[in-house]
């Protein structure tokens, strides 16, 4: 990472959104130089707190910066709290936070036990500093995200959020930090905090969802923003939605709206991309426009639909809908949502549509046949597996 803490965060040149909602403003970040940036200048300001979760970190480039970043909060009396994946993570060397703990910081790695991390994930990226500005998106922490996502590093973006949902944010990281033994005890208290939470409302809200998250909040909400929108458009990394999903997608474009799916040409997960592909045939069929981003790696994950923005880590795949702790902010606002749009048409000028005429042509019948094993899998198979080691384990 290059930039300064003391630096301007750069935008990509992408316009920020900074209108005021309901006390809210909202800058975009576009690619891991940007969001690198703001993590780091955000850590320098805090005064009191600082708490850090993120799925996976890699022990060299930005890691390192945000590490060093962290200490010099803590000497300062900053109070640190760091909670990192134990599947994501299990690379990160033991003693890599040690000078960190050293200092009074506290280090969890959620759900530790090796026969149950490859099902149950802490797949949520935040950062929440003094319980005023956070660091929401689907940016992991490593050299692979460094970068503007075009001409080098992964794709991948998210915004600085600097108002009221903060504190909510972070009372949500603090539940996540309690739950990190993934214990039956752990389990059952963190499914009393949930169902005693007042449900955020109003035009900013923070939705989460994993096990022991109730009333499936984050699902309902899209289904509810789905059912009469006029104008859909989908980042989206991993895509695998549910049948119900997929059905208001089509019916949206079956009513003459517009409906827009960008999706990765390069993917670092290939057993996911084959699973998506076997749904875009129906969807194609029924006039859904799907494009495939080329420079890089594409890790995004955003969707806009009518005035309303969701954005944060949770992908439209059934591990992320139904399986991993997510989060993600939805934003009730109509200048984000352009701005959300302006991203999305930057990112087509790099990106390939997909042709239903050319797509039924060119895809050769063991294409087919691997795409359908790989959508059974991980929508029928992963999903089932881990719905049975749960109820073992509660």
């Amino acid at each position: 990472m290059h930039a300064d803490a003391r630096e301007p965060v750069a935008t990509h040149s992408i316009p920020s959104t900074r209108e005021a909602l309901a006390g809210h403003r909202v800058r975009w970040l576009i690619g891991g130089d940007a969001a690198y940036a703001a993590m780091e200048n955000a850590i320098a300001a805090a005064s009191h707190s600082v708490r850090l979760e993120s799925y996976l970190i890699r022990p060299d480039g930005p890691a390192t910066v945000l590490r060093e970043a962290l200490v010099a909060a803590a000497r300062h009396g900053v109070t640190i709290r760091v909670l990192l994946d134990a599947y994501g993570s299990e690379g990160l060397p033991q003693d890599f936070f040690d000078e960190l703990v050293a200092h009074g910081g506290a280090v969890r790695i959620f759900n530790p036990y090796r026969l149950l991390r490859l099902s149950f994930r802490n797949h949520r990226k935040l950062l929440v500093c003094d319980e005023r500005d956070a660091v929401v998106g689907g940016f992991n922490i490593g050299p692979e995200y460094v970068g503007d996502g075009i001409e080098r590093g992964w794709f991948d973006l998210g915004v600085l959020l600097t108002g009221p949902v903060a504190a909510n944010l972070a009372r949500s990281f603090d539940d996540m930090f309690a739950l990190a033994p993934f214990s039956r005890t752990a389990i059952r208290a963190f499914r009393a905090s949930q169902i005693s939470a007042v449900d955020p409302s109003g035009r900013v809200k923070l939705l989460t969802s994993g096990p022991g998250c109730p009333h499936a909040r984050l699902r309902r909400s899209l289904h509810q923003d789905l059912r009469n929108a006029k104008s859909v458009t989908v980042m989206a990394a991993y895509f695998l939605p549910s049948s119900r999903i997929r059905r208001a997608l089509r019916r949206c474009a079956r009513r003459g709206g517009r409906v827009q799916l960008l999706l990765a040409g390069r993917t670092d997960v290939a057993l996911a991309k084959l699973a998506g592909e076997h749904l875009y045939r129906k969807l194609l069929d029924v006039g859904v426009e799907i494009y495939e981003y080329g420079p890089q790696v594409l890790h995004a994950k955003l969707l806009v639909i009518d005035d309303v923005v969701y954005v944060g880590s949770c992908n439209l795949d059934r591990r992320s809908l139904h399986i991993n702790y997510e989060l993600l902010v939805r934003l009730d606002w109509s200048e984000l949502a352009a701005g959300a749009r302006q991203v999305f048409a930057t990112a087509l000028d790099h990106s390939a549509q997909v042709r239903v005429v050319d797509w039924a042509a060119g895809r050769t019948w063991w294409q087919r046949v691997s795409s359908h094993a790989a959508y059974w899998l991980l929508s029928r198979v992963d999903p089932l597996l881990a719905r049975r080691k749960f109820k073992a384990l509660v």
